[in-house]
Parts: C-alpha cells; structure tokens; sequence
C-alpha cells in the first residue's frame, strides 16, 4: 500500500486497516491513499472490442439498469462521417507491386509490402494480410515474408482478380454505431476508446502506417468525443509484439496490449487460483472469451479480485447474442453483471478511469496538518490534468472525539462518517489533486 506520510522520509510505512492515528511531532496527520478508488478491495473493468452492435443493443441497457460501465473499443475510421478512414501511406502501390516483380519480399521490405497489400484492388488482399500478421505476431518472420511473396506474385500474374476499391466506412451498418451515439453513450458513464482506424494486424504495419492507425484514430476520438477518449487504446488481436506496442505506449497512456509500468509490469492471464504476484503493486488480470467459459469459473475470477488487494480484472468481450466473434449470451451477461455489480468489494469502472487512478496515485504527493481544529490536505500530482483528472481517496486520521467530518475543496462540500477500529478513527474521503486545499472540520 503507498503511503505518503507528512514530509520525513523516514516516516514513510505501510499502514494496516487499523492503524491511523495523529502523527507525533503535534501539526502533521497522518494521511494515505487508498489503493483503489473508494478504498475497494479490487477493481473491475467490462471491456468490449470491435463495436458490432449487439454490443450496443444489447449489452448497454443490461449494464445501464446495474450502474456499470464498458469501455468499447472501436475502429474509428468504419463510424459514417470519419474524418479518417483506412488509407495507404507511402509511395504509390502501383510502384510496390512492381518492384515486387523483381525484388525478393524480405524483413527489410515486408513492412512496406504488407501494410499496402491491404489496399491493393484484388480479391482475398485482406486475407493474405491478416495470414502474415498472425505470422509476424507469432515471430515467424520467414513465414509472413513467404506469404506477402506469394501474394505480389499472383497479383503480377493476375492470379487473383481485380475489385473496385470501397471505402473503409461506406460499408457501415446504418443501424449501427454512429458518432451521435458514441456522444449519448459517453455522457451515460461509458467509455470509448480506441480499436485503431481499420483494425489491422499492427505487428505487419511500417512505422507510417502504424503511426497513422495510432495518431489518426486518437484524432478522430479527440475531434468527436473529447479529450477523456484519448487515454484508452488495444492494438486489435491482443498482439504482444514489443515494436507495436512500444509506439501505442507513445501515444495512449491505458494501453489493454500491456502497459509495462514498474508497478504493473506484465498482464497475468493464469487461472483464478493463481493470478497474484505479491512483488507486484499492480496486477492487470485479463481473461477473455466469457462465451466459452463456466459460470461459475468466472465468478470465481470475481471472488479472487475481491480476495485480492492488487488485482484488476480487466474482462474482454466480442459478441453479444449472435453477432460478433465469440458471443456471449444476454442471459449470461445478464446473470454475471448481475453478480459483479452486489460485489460491494470491487470497485467497477472504465479501463480508462482504472488506469488515471493507478498513475495518478503512484504519481501522487499528499501531506496533512492541523490548523486550529480542523485538518488541512494537500494533493498533487505532476500529470496532464486535462487526461488525469480523477478524485483520489484519501484516509487520514481524525480526532476520536469526532462523529462526521465535512470534507470541503474549493465549492464541493460532503459530510461523512467517521471509521473506527480500536482506539483509531479516521475518514474516507474523495479529493481532486491540484491547488484547491482539503479541509477536514470535526462535529
């Protein structure tokens, strides 16, 4: 548990549920953040991929009648009236198709090759790519070369017949999601995110390829949304490969892909009796395809992350009720938010909101005196406060003759009660970092 105590840094321990009390030297108090949002014992965050429209239809309502929300990540560039859509950056294709003629595809050239075979105005060009991601993903470079080979070499000889190039988004379906949407939805508590322009294989992508699926789709959030939907983004087919996910990182600070920070190093994806590393500060804990997985085998993953105190289960989903890869019924997704949402011990939220709490309270600074009778409070942290702009928690310790506190920051003002255990008492408390003190008055 972090703790930041007053300003000695010899003061600075782990404090037990028990254990707040006045600081000795008779003007600091002793203050902590809690490590979850609400002092939970866990967090949760619902997350869906690909946007089709059940998601929406469906899931939403379900998940709006039990006060959860969803984090969707969406191809930004298939939404009518995108700014950006899928586009080829680089030297003509015409060019590369016949340099392919005499030139041997290689690990040099591939990155060109696949990222404008994508856009080469013949049947199965789709196909091919997505062939050479999976290799490229599974780092079998030797065989994502031989398939982009094989693919110039028929487009060359006419082996695979021509189509008239469509639009990315013209194909949209007109019942579907639309920006309008995604503005009613966002002001509902949901998160949107971003699932790239064109949802590519970001492993087989050049530099200015995958820089403009990364830049453009956090462009189109920004322009459409707001600055709060640029924090979020997953490389699509949960690709591990450390050259992608090395530029996601650059450009979205919650990256689902993996997000490497020295308090959260790995995403752990063991089963529900093991997925803690205590040296962790951290745990991210995803698990995915619901559909295919026992009732009570994802209860239990419930049950672990409220046992837990460093976990975050972070849940991923495609379909819903029939459309979509992999989907999960209504019935099941009715019955197990349904079991998420009385679990008092977790806190659930977006993937965004998650990820602000974690970094802005391992980022943190907070220090607490007396001033007469009341506690003064102090919290900062050096972030972009227009991206990090969520309350803290707070637990700082309190006079024991007192019964409530009032919590007052700026023009907000709250009352809540004091906590006991033994001869500590303290309060709970919400607190947004910045310039605005905390003052704590005692009744």
């Amino acid at each position: 548990m972090k703790t930041l105590h007053l300003n000695a840094a010899a003061m600075l321990l782990a404090l037990g549920a028990g254990a707040f009390c006045a600081c000795s030297g008779g003007t600091e108090v002793k203050t902590e953040i809690a490590k979850w949002q609400y002092d939970k014992r866990g967090a949760v965050s619902i997350t869906y991929d690909d946007g089709s429209v059940n998601q929406f239809n469906v899931a939403v309502p379900i998940m709006n009648r039990l006060g959860l929300p969803g984090t969707f990540f969406i191809n930004t560039g298939t939404l009518p009236g995108s700014e950006w859509t899928g586009r080829f950056i680089g030297r003509p294709i015409e060019e590369i198709v016949e340099e392919a003629k005499t030139v041997p595809t290689d690990t040099v050239n591939f990155y060109e090759r696949a990222s404008a075979s994508r856009y080469v105005p013949v049947k199965g060009a789709e196909d091919y790519f997505f062939r050479a991601g999976q290799k490229i993903d599974a780092g079998r470079k030797a065989e994502a070369c031989a398939i982009m080979e094989d693919f110039y070499k028929k487009v060359a000889d006419g082996t695979l017949p021509r189509v008239e190039p469509v639009a990315t988004n013209a194909a949209a379906d007109p019942d579907g999601l639309t920006w309008d949407k995604v503005r009613q939805f966002t002001a509902d508590g949901h998160e949107f995110a971003s699932h790239m322009v064109t949802h590519p294989f970001m492993s087989a992508l050049d530099e200015a390829n995958m820089r403009y699926e990364l830049d453009k789709s956090r462009e189109e959030l920004l322009k459409q949304v707001g600055i709060r939907a640029t924090i979020s983004a997953e490389c699509p087919y949960g690709t591990g490969d450390g050259r992608a996910v090395a530029y996601a990182q650059k450009v979205y600070p919650a990256l689902r892909n993996g997000m490497h920070l020295e308090y959260m190093p790995e995403i752990m994806r063991g089963r529900p009796e093991s997925p803690v590393k205590p040296e962790c500060e951290y745990v991210q804990w995803q698990r995915g395809i619901l559909s295919a997985t026992p009732m009570d085998e994802m209860k239990g993953w419930i049950d672990t992350t409220a046992g837990q105190q460093n976990v975050w289960l972070v849940l991923v989903i495609h379909g819903v009720d029939g459309i979509g890869w992999q989907p999960m019924t209504s019935a099941d997704m009715d019955a197990y938010f349904s079991y998420i949402a009385a679990n008092n011990d977790l806190w659930t939220a977006t993937f965004g909101d998650v990820t602000r709490y974690v970094m802005e309270r391992m980022n943190a600074t907070v220090s607490a005196k007396k001033r007469g009778t009341d506690i003064v409070v102090n919290l900062d942290h050096p972030l972009d406060k227009a991206l990090f702009d969520l309350p803290l928690t707070l637990k700082t310790a309190v006079d024991p003759a007192w019964q409530e506190v009032t919590v007052t920051q700026g023009d907000a003002q709250t009352v809540v009660p004091v906590l006991r255990d033994g001869e500590s008492a303290w309060a709970t408390y919400q607190a947004q970092p910045g310039n605005m003190e905390v003052v704590l008055s005692g009744k």
